[in-house]
């Protein structure tokens, strides 16, 4: 089983390259998944990988990218058999 967290990322998050960041962060950390903006301002992750990388992981979040302003982050964790290949910006 492979830990996984999904997190909606609410604040100042588009427009200030927090998909390239956090895409970034999660390769440094063996993560994969996926980033994406959602329509309603927010940014939606889902990341697997070991749990303490995935803590690591929430925890960059929090802060986000230097022109980033994070409010809130609504999270949930889960465990999961599905393999994912690698950490993608998703359009």
């Amino acid at each position: 089983m492979t830990h996984q967290l999904h997190a909606i990322i609410h604040g100042k998050v588009h427009g200030v390259w927090f998909r390239a960041w956090t895409r970034d962060v999660a390769k440094e950390n063996a993560i994969v998944g996926w980033v994406r903006n959602r329509p309603d301002g927010t940014v939606e992750v889902l990341a697997h990988g070991r749990k303490t990388a995935l803590e690591d992981f929430e925890n960059r979040l929090r802060e986000g990218p230097p022109l980033a302003r994070v409010s809130r982050m609504d999270l949930s964790w889960s465990e999961t058999d599905t393999e994912l290949a690698a950490f993608v910006i998703c359009h």
